[in-house]
């Protein structure tokens, strides 16, 4: 038993079962023994783009660096990267970025990061920039801002609701002797029938979806910001573009799907991300949405398949694994369709690029 499945198994028996919600926001952010807090496991549990291809950062660094000469090149901007990881996509787009003629002096840089395994990993590997870790988005300063995310919405814990009849219930995880299990509760807390029901695509017949209210909070954020100074959110993660999810929690470990209910604290949780809603938000806070768009159309759009050319002929040795790495992000068997980028931006923005409708690059073969 970790020494989470304990706190949890107490908390269980004395109030009766967890909305999935809580036991995921336990799992993975639990100060002392959450994931994030003691066992951040990034190339080791699970791999994400920036660790895969430099190229990936280096296309998020250049356009960045376009939306900067958008906002009309502000001598001050906050350049935030939610969950940044082991500060890896952050390095690569600072590097590819400093090739713009005052991009670089302009940048403040901000990174939103509660781990504090994670903060030591970002100082280190951003040795030589001016750094400023904060826990929440609303602390970062009020000037204009170009934030981006990778793989940061599919940590959103999410609530589970299973139609039973005509009505909503709600998955809770409950004890069976000394193992946790799923199982429903009588009825929705927070959430009534007729917003759950808003959450489905209409004239759609779906008995369970997830929902995540971090969402909610995220683009409320986003909209008070933009609102009051010029700014565009850049957001990569998976999940699918028109409906709602389903069940879709899973856990990872050492690079193998498990059971979320397995070593809590011990493994990643995971859920897709709900672009359909999120979009639906944003648009209602009244910013501007481009997309989403599959990863591997926005990743051609920006030039990564030249990218990968100029690499390989650089370093020919190693020129395969670049060209095996980028087909991995583009492909649409692997990262290129499960993937999925979109861009809220204040009102004042035009269409940035890498949402156009069609490919305007090809991976090379």
């Amino acid at each position: 038993m970790t020494p989470l499945s304990q706190r949890l198994s107490e908390t269980i028996l004395a109030d009766g079962p967890i909305p999935v919600s809580l036991y995921m926001l336990m799992c993975l952010h639990d100060p002392a023994h959450g994931y994030y807090a003691t066992r951040p496991g990034i190339g080791q549990d699970f791999a994400t783009a920036p660790e895969t291809s430099q190229t990936f950062g280096e296309m998020i660094g250049l356009w960045v660096a376009h939306q900067w000469r958008e906002m009309g090149s502000p001598e001050r901007f906050q350049l935030v990267e939610l969950g940044p990881g082991q500060g890896t996509m952050m390095s690569d787009m600072l590097r590819a970025s400093r090739t713009v003629p005052g991009f670089l002096d302009a940048a403040n840089i901000a990174l939103i990061e509660a781990s504090p395994a994670l903060r030591q990993a970002q100082l280190e590997r951003l040795m030589g920039h001016a750094v400023t870790h904060y826990v929440r988005l609303e602390d970062v300063p009020a000037d204009p801002a170009i934030i981006v995310a990778n793989e940061f919405l599919d940590c959103l814990p999410v609530r589970q609701f299973v139609k039973v009849g005509t009505q909503w219930r709600e998955r809770r995880v409950g004890l069976s002797g000394e193992a946790f299990t799923f199982g429903l509760g009588d009825a929705p807390s927070g959430y009534d029938d007729d917003v759950v029901q808003a959450t489905i695509e209409p004239n759609v017949t779906e008995d369970q979806i997830e929902i995540a209210p971090g969402l909610e909070t995220l683009t409320a954020a986003l909209f008070e910001r933009f609102r009051t100074a010029p700014g565009c959110a850049l957001f990569i993660d998976y999940g699918p573009a028109n409906t709602a999810p389903g069940d879709t929690l899973r856990a990872y470990s050492a690079g193998r799907q498990v059971s979320p209910l397995e070593r809590p604290g011990e493994c990643d949780l995971t859920a897709d991300v709900d672009f359909r809603r999120l979009k639906r938000l944003a648009e209602r806070a009244g910013m501007r949405v481009f997309g989403p768009v599959s990863q591997g159309a926005f990743l051609l759009n920006l030039g990564i398949g030249e990218r990968a050319r100029m690499l390989a002929e650089a370093n020919t040795s190693k020129a395969q694994a670049i060209e095996t790495a980028v087909g991995k992000l583009v492909n649409p068997d692997e990262m290129g369709d499960r993937f999925k980028a979109i861009c809220l931006a204040s009102s004042d923005f035009t269409s940035p690029p890498g949402f156009e409708q069609r490919q305007t690059q090809t991976h090379p073969k």
